[in-house]
């Protein structure tokens, strides 16, 4: 996400590089830089200026500490102000009420269903909610079976009238069928329109009168840029709604919509979705969000869903396993599997500092694994559980059933050992060795 974006930014604050201090001339310079890429990214020119303007006052007369450079010291400028732009702090769902309503909005299109689905999900899992979803849009053909078919995947009782045209009855019903079966969440699915009209604003705000949701959450499609700020405040005109979701955040996505919407609209971006898998949601935090922009990535989003995928019981029975040099292929198939949840390998990718950058232009898509998983699956359990036994003739099998070469085969064999012996000595006190020689080196 914000490939391009990035990039440019990373080209402006090459100006500065080799000077001694930031001037009125050098700043232009790059300042100029700055603005042409956000307009680039399809943010408001107003917006773009100003921000540029209140970057160029804090710069400056800064003076440039011995541990800076003028570059570095623009890039943390840019970083602060960037954060401020997206809305500064990081903001919760409400939810309070019981049960708490959430109301759905967005055009047709913005990705609004699957996101309800999401939410459910989330509010399912992280925050152990009862949730009911309720769909309410009568108007377009399928949407009703569609979240029928999310719900159905997730675990979620869908509330669904599919003879009555009147979605607000369809939503008062709901709310009484989520509070006689102990829901304490009901997420409503709306209509959504091609563009946004008069009948379509009537009814969205007749539903919001009826059930009085705690949140009222806008769902913008990313990739629309401007297009979408403008239609949020529509919206926001009309049901003066919670908060933003954005969408479709995993595609060529410019940018435009995370970086002005806030200032439009005064309201916070409180989700974001970076996928199609029903896992694929995240809080919305607008100082991690700067770092990835930045190329700083964001370590810390990386930490928190390798935290979600962490089983105590699964690590000490990893644990005794290599202790007793038992670790096999169905182990390390385990361990993929639980990468894979973690999201999209080019996203979790961008959490990496510097690593961005260097992947860029590398097609990293979710079967990334699929060659490794090929190989493992096509060997025995015997071969699975002792990798040892794997000789000449049972490679040229495997390399046979899996669709790929001796050579690859031999490949995942030398990275499945050099893991093993890696495991081995992080469990053998390893870990301390390497901390201290880290020590020594600094």
């Amino acid at each position: 996400m914000f490939n391009s974006l990035s990039d440019k930014l990373d080209k402006a604050f090459h100006v500065l590089k080799g000077h001694g201090s930031i001037t009125e001339i050098n700043v232009a310079e790059t300042l100029k830089e700055v603005r042409r890429a956000l307009l680039d990214a399809d943010v408001n020119f107003k917006i773009a200026k100003d921000f540029t303007n209140r970057i160029k006052d804090k710069a400056i007369g800064q003076n440039v500490l011995t541990t800076l450079n003028p570059s570095q010291l623009m890039v943390k400028i840019v970083k602060d102000e960037l954060t401020e732009l997206m809305g500064g702090e990081t903001v919760g769902i409400n939810l309070k009420g019981s049960p708490t309503v959430i109301l759905m909005s967005g055009l047709q299109g913005s990705g609004k269903t699957t996101f309800s689905g999401k939410l459910a999900n989330y509010l399912k899992t992280k925050k152990t909610k009862q949730v009911l979803l309720v769909g309410a849009d009568v108007y377009r053909p399928a949407a009703i079976n569609q979240l029928k078919v999310v719900g159905e995947q997730i675990g979620v009782e869908v509330y669904a009238e599919e003879e009555n045209k009147n979605p607000v009855e369809i939503a008062k019903n709901a709310l009484k069928h989520a509070k006689a079966t102990g829901k304490n969440v009901v997420i409503i699915d709306t209509a959504g329109r091609l563009a946004v009209d008069e009948q379509m604003m009537t009814e969205i705000s007749n539903i919001h009168k009826a059930v009085q949701p705690e949140e009222t959450l806008f769902v913008v499609d990313s990739m629309t840029g401007q297009d979408a700020v403008n239609t949020a405040k529509a919206f926001n005109d009309i049901l003066n709604f919670d908060g933003v979701v954005l969408t479709k955040l995993d595609g060529d996505t410019r940018g435009g919509a995370a970086l002005s919407i806030k200032s439009v609209v005064n309201k916070p971006i409180k989700f974001i979705g970076t996928g199609e898998k029903m896992e694929a949601i995240d809080i919305f935090h607008p100082d991690r969000m700067a770092e990835r922009i930045l190329g700083m990535g964001d370590v810390v989003s990386l930490v928190e869903r390798a935290q979600e995928q962490y089983d105590e019981e699964e690590a000490r029975r990893i644990q005794k396993k290599i202790a007793k040099n038992q670790f096999g292929f169905d182990d390390f198939i385990k361990q993929i599997q639980q990468i894979k949840k973690m999201g999209n390998m080019k996203d979790l990718m961008g959490m990496i500092p510097g690593a961005g950058k260097m992947m860029k232009d590398v097609d990293i898509d979710d079967d990334a694994f699929k060659g490794i998983e090929s190989i493992i699956y096509s060997m025995t359990p015997k071969e699975r559980s002792k990798p040892t036994i794997i000789n000449a003739s049972r490679k040229k099998r495997i390399a046979k059933g899996s669709g790929t070469s001796v050579q690859e085969v031999n490949q995942l064999m030398k990275q499945f050992n050099q893991m093993s012996k890696m495991m081995k000595m992080m469990q053998g006190g390893g870990a301390k060795k390497m901390m201290s020689m880290m020590k020594g080196l600094s």
